[in-house]
């Protein structure tokens, strides 16, 4: 008998996804045959090593309403002639041409909010892009049927606004922990200073980069650890140079995740200072913050509804309202300094990341796509 045939759409260029890899890992599992589409940028790395088929598209247009245009009408016409049995969109941007070509070719169609995109920064800055992107929700949330959103805080707002019901999926690390084959030493970190790490490939505005690097003048014995890339990054290295603080901050660029987690698990704190600048920040629940619980790193984080429940429920950090140079230093090095509490916090994390696992909540998922 030939297996079903999953084939899901995504607008970023696959590499970095770490949901879209568990959730294909997932489908695997549950027996289904796995496609999953996205695009290739100019240095998009090779994705040929994976159990699965990958399709990447290029682009003429890499960005603005011209790139969003592009890519919508050459998924629509992949997906209405690529085999399948049930389609999946990642995100509002590729859902209208999955849903016409679900409609067109009778096939199931899955919906995976992994923001509440039209609560993005990006887009309620931008009033008329906003409409726009409104506009498409709104003509295709009626229609769905089968919905999963990465915290209970956007599935409430979705029952909210369209009255349907949202399974919630996390975007949690699984429970098999990549080796630590790497010292301070090997890394060129310090031995004998406390680390605090802020890691991720979208280190983008309100993102906590610049309050931190602000509040580092005001540190002392500490070291801060950027991974990752965004936007913030730039002007943050820039920063660091005016404020004379090279000693004090450290910036790595963007590493595997086997390599992230080793940076992670060599560090004191895990900071996580997102705003609440927009709705999407504040119903936000980040791969970050389940990160530092499987590295076992303490973490300080903004006191943003999703992450403060977890971090006070399973008492893995602090939460932080501030972020004034003055209340974020003293912050840190009270994290730092305080070892019968980092003790407490990191015995914790290793409690909290027995529960927090993928293979607990790929469950939704495995019930929802076998029951299609």
């Amino acid at each position: 008998m030939k297996r079903k045939r999953v084939v899901l759409s995504v607008t970023n260029d696959i590499f970095a996804d770490q949901r879209l890899d568990k959730v294909c890992h997932t489908l695997l599992d549950c027996g289904f045959e796995v496609c999953l589409v996205g695009r290739r940028l100019k240095h998009s790395k090779p994705v040929d090593d994976r159990p699965y088929q990958c399709r990447r598209f290029r682009l003429l247009f890499n960005k603005g309403p011209f790139f969003y245009a592009e890519f919508n009408l050459r998924l629509f016409f992949y997906l209405l002639f690529v085999r399948c049995d049930i389609l999946t969109a990642n995100d509002l941007d590729t859902l209208l041409p999955n849903l016409l070509a679900s409609k067109i070719r009778r096939k199931k169609l899955v919906y995976d909010s992994h923001e509440y995109f039209c609560g993005i920064l990006e887009v309620i800055d931008r009033p008329r892009v906003q409409k726009c992107w409104h506009a498409i929700e709104r003509f295709c949330f009626p229609k769905l049927q089968n919905i999963t959103t990465v915290s209970q805080s956007i599935a409430d707002q979705y029952k909210k606004e369209y009255g349907k019901v949202v399974r919630v999926v996390r975007n949690i690390p699984r429970a098999a922990t990549f080796p630590i084959t790497e010292t301070r030493s090997s890394l060129g970190l310090p031995e004998d200073r406390p680390i605090a790490i802020i890691q991720g490939t979208g280190l983008h505005r309100d993102r906590g980069v610049k309050d931190t690097v602000e509040a580092m003048r005001l540190t002392d014995n500490l070291l801060l650890l950027i991974v990752g890339s965004g936007d913030e990054v730039p002007p943050a290295k820039e920063r660091v140079k005016e404020l004379h603080i090279e000693d004090k901050v450290m910036f790595v660029p963007p590493v595997s995740a086997q390599m992230l987690f080793n940076y992670t698990s060599l560090a004191d704190i895990g900071v996580a200072l997102d705003k609440d600048v927009s709705p999407n920040h504040h119903f936000s629940l980040p791969n970050k913050v389940f990160e530092y619980i499987k590295a076992g790193t303490p973490q300080l984080s903004t006191d943003l509804i999703e992450r403060k429940r977890i971090i006070e429920h399973y008492d893995v950090g602090v939460v932080i309202h501030d972020l004034s140079p003055e209340n974020l230093s003293q912050k840190l090095q009270m994290m730092a300094q305080d070892e019968t509490a980092r003790k407490r916090w990191k015995e914790n994390c290793k409690k909290a990341a027995a529960e927090l696992c993928w293979e607990n909540e790929e469950k939704v998922l495995k019930d929802m796509y076998l029951s299609l």
